[in-house]
């Protein structure tokens, strides 16, 4: 097994085939085949399941792609710990979807401009699954809400976010969760420190606190705000997302106080001090 080949064997995952994959190598499509079967050959099972369109990682191939991304970061921190360089090479980094609206699209900007080397892969989902993601190697770093459950991975406060209560336009002024007269919270999947921190708020009420019995998950806050004006419930959002909308929706917005207030942080694993995600976040931190 060589390097040469778990790079191959990345590229042909990452680009969906071999014809993708050999043009982003800028090798010829049969040397790509000869060296993915090659690498089949030395582990003895085979890696994808291929058809004509399209090739499909086997169970194998994807616990291969999982030590394969592992020995190429460890590979690539290494050269850099021995001699320090410019960033280069991949970065992975997970963010939530609110801050990748509302807080990245400058500093990423920024950060292509000066390293245009640099491939720097952005997906979102909620906190608690980021965290797993930064844990088991599959992303370098992310943008996550507090508190933080893991004290072992390395965090860099960046954001301070207000979370405000929306409700429809009609609905009497909130002031605190007994003044919610909706059944349904809308949220994101579960794993959303955001959602986590709607549930506790809303079992703070006194009259009612097993508010809300019911639970609309959605996988946007356009559609969530959408649903909220339509009278379908109540959300928690960012202000930082509400100011982007062009034309707000017909929702009324109430603070939430210091019960508001949410740190995001900036995580990684401790071992992980490449020179490419130390410039991401010290942009990061200048944009602050």
């Amino acid at each position: 097994m060589e390097l040469a080949e778990l790079e191959i064997f990345r590229a042909v995952v990452t680009e969906g085939g071999i014809t993708r994959a050999a043009e982003r190598l800028h090798r010829v499509q049969s040397n790509v085949t000869t060296r993915i079967k090659q690498l089949e050959e030395s582990i003895g099972v085979p890696l994808f399941v291929r058809d004509r369109r399209r090739m499909v990682l086997t169970p194998a191939g994807e616990v291969m792609l999982d030590y394969a991304e592992r020995i190429l970061d460890l590979v690539q921190e290494a050269r850099q710990a021995a001699a320090p360089q410019n960033p280069s090479g991949r970065l992975r980094i997970g963010s939530m979807e609110s801050t990748a609206a509302s807080r990245l699209p400058g500093p990423l900007a920024e950060f292509h401009q000066r390293w245009p080397e640099v491939r720097l892969e952005l997906s979102t989902g909620p906190s608690l699954h980021l965290i797993d993601q930064v844990r088991n190697f599959k992303l370098d770093g992310a943008l996550v809400a507090g508190p933080l459950p893991d004290l072992s991975l390395d965090a860099t406060p960046l954001y301070t976010e207000e979370l405000l209560v929306a409700v429809p336009a009609s609905h009497r002024r909130v002031r605190s969760a007994d003044d919610i007269e909706l059944d349904t919270l809308i949220v994101f999947e579960q794993g959303c420190t955001y959602r986590l921190h709607a549930e506790a708020w809303l079992a703070s009420a006194q009259k009612k606190p097993v508010r809300p019995m019911r639970v609309l998950e959605l996988a946007s806050y356009h559609a969530m705000l959408a649903c909220v004006a339509a009278g379908a419930g109540v959300a928690l959002v960012p202000r930082s997302v509400l100011q982007l909308q062009a034309q707000p929706l017909k929702f009324a917005t109430y603070s939430l106080g210091k019960n508001g207030r949410i740190t995001t942080y900036l995580i990684c694993r401790r071992e992980k001090s490449s020179a490419t995600f130390l410039a991401l976040r010290a942009l990061l931190l200048a944009s602050v």
